[in-house]
């Protein structure tokens, strides 16, 4: 295996790996900055108050995105499994 190889089978799996987190890490970030604001301007510090919205949100999220984000793994995989014979020479 040469090591050009195994670098673009990183690169890819890097790509891979942050195009399926960024929706649910963008969404959850967002709820939580969104929450931190009201509690600020508040005063409620209760800390469940912020995982129940968060909770809810990427829960949301992973049903909206779940088939694209299973669509990216599963394109990974196969072309993956397909490079083998690549792989091994």
């Amino acid at each position: 295996m040469d090591q050009g190889i195994v670098i673009d089978v990183a690169q890819e799996a890097i790509k891979s790996v942050l195009l399926v987190s960024a929706p649910i890490l963008g969404l959850g970030l967002l709820v939580g900055l969104i929450v931190s604001i009201v509690q600020a301007t508040t005063q409620i510090q209760e800390p469940t108050l912020s995982f129940i919205p968060k909770i809810i949100a990427v829960s949301l999220t992973m049903l909206v995105f779940g088939p694209w984000m299973m669509n990216i793994m599963y394109e990974f995989t196969v072309r993956l499994f397909e490079n083998i014979p690549v792989y091994i020479k």
